[in-house]
């Protein structure tokens, strides 16, 4: 499909740069088939049913910003380096975006605080592969002191501050390992989950550790041109038991965000509709005519023109449908992005 087909205008002064307070105060577009109502987030379990299941991301956002310098030699002076984590390649290596990668080559020494790394290639896209000097938890916890929160840079130009590090993290996270924060997922607190529970509403948890390649514009023309990032994820056995058994009430699968979506879907997509436990890499492209088979509901942000996030809603709930809400969402003021309001669609 062409991709000027999911452009958009949007008010810069619309971007949300803080979260709304309490979390559950922003404001939820219900993009229902009898058309658009204006509600709030603490509407939720009044629009769901008992039985239904809600579908959450448990990953959690690890500081994946670093600021160092290249060390100099020979001819080649030090220069300051920033790289931001993309994916773990496994063993201590990361795929990274890297300012200024272009000066970068093989075999460079970085030093990033106490992290070191070597450049071990660059690749066509402006990627880059760092190994560094340490893997694992003590990989972890290294990045915990010397990185910033990965802020997208429609935030305040990216510059995280001390307060980002609790805002920019659901209350479910528990994974390390997103670069990304699963954003629909900022809205919940602990008095709306209990609201959900008092209501009959059941809640289960997938892990997909989110890329920043799953947020960036796609800047080809026709969207079988692009590709995108692999992600790894998970579904336990306990989420596939939940998901069968409301299914099986006549309950709904409610993702909450598009994460969740894409990884219910995957597995969908691989065992004839059914989602069961499952553990792997997935990058899942999901535009009109995907079809759908795990989620009947899906609780999202909105996003930002011209991405593969705004691909999979008009896939999910009709592209006319969502340009409208969209336009909506522009005119009554709807803030918008990561640290914003969202809407509930259906399939």
């Amino acid at each position: 499909m062409r991709v000027d087909l999911f452009d958009f205008d949007l008010p810069a002064d619309l971007i949300a740069q803080r979260p709304a307070h309490p979390r559950d105060a922003a404001r939820l577009l219900d993009v229902a088939p009898a058309g658009l109502h204006d509600r709030s987030v603490r509407d939720l379990p009044s629009l769901l049913r008992r039985g239904d299941v809600l579908v959450f991301n448990d990953t959690r956002v690890i500081p994946a910003r670093l600021h160092g310098v290249r060390r100099g030699h020979g001819t080649r002076p030090e220069i300051a380096v920033e790289a931001l984590l993309i994916r773990d390649q496994g063993d201590g290596r990361w795929l990274c975006f890297a300012r200024p990668g272009k000066r970068l080559r093989p075999r460079d020494r970085l030093t990033f605080g106490e992290l070191s790394a070597t450049v071990e290639r660059r690749n066509g896209d402006g990627s880059v592969v760092l190994a560094f000097d340490r893997s694992g938890p003590a990989f972890l916890a290294a990045l915990e002191e010397q990185g910033g929160i990965p802020l997208p840079p429609y935030i305040r130009g990216g510059h995280a501050d001390s307060q980002d590090r609790a805002d920019y993290q659901t209350m479910f996270a528990r994974q390390d390992g997103s670069v990304a924060a699963p954003t629909a997922g900022l809205h919940f607190t602990p008095e709306l989950i209990a609201a959900l529970a008092d209501a009959g509403i059941g809640t289960a948890a997938v892990t997909l550790h989110v890329g920043a390649g799953t947020f960036q514009p796609v800047r080809v023309e026709d969207t079988d041109a692009h590709r995108m990032h692999a992600e790894w994820g998970e579904v336990p056995d306990a989420t596939a038991q939940a998901i069968a058994q409301a299914r099986a009430a006549g309950g709904r699968v409610v993702s909450v965000g598009t994460t969740s979506l894409r990884l219910l879907e995957t597995v969908a997509a691989q065992h004839d509709g059914t989602v069961v436990a499952w553990a792997g890499e997935t990058d899942i492209f999901i535009v009109p005519s995907f079809r759908f088979r795990a989620v009947d509901l899906l609780l999202t942000n909105f996003h930002l023109p011209r991405s593969t996030l705004f691909m999979l809603v008009c896939a999910f709930a009709g592209l006319e449908r969502m340009r409208t809400a969209y336009a909506h969402a522009v005119r009554a003021r709807y803030r918008f992005y990561s640290y914003g309001d969202c809407c509930l669609l259906r399939r």
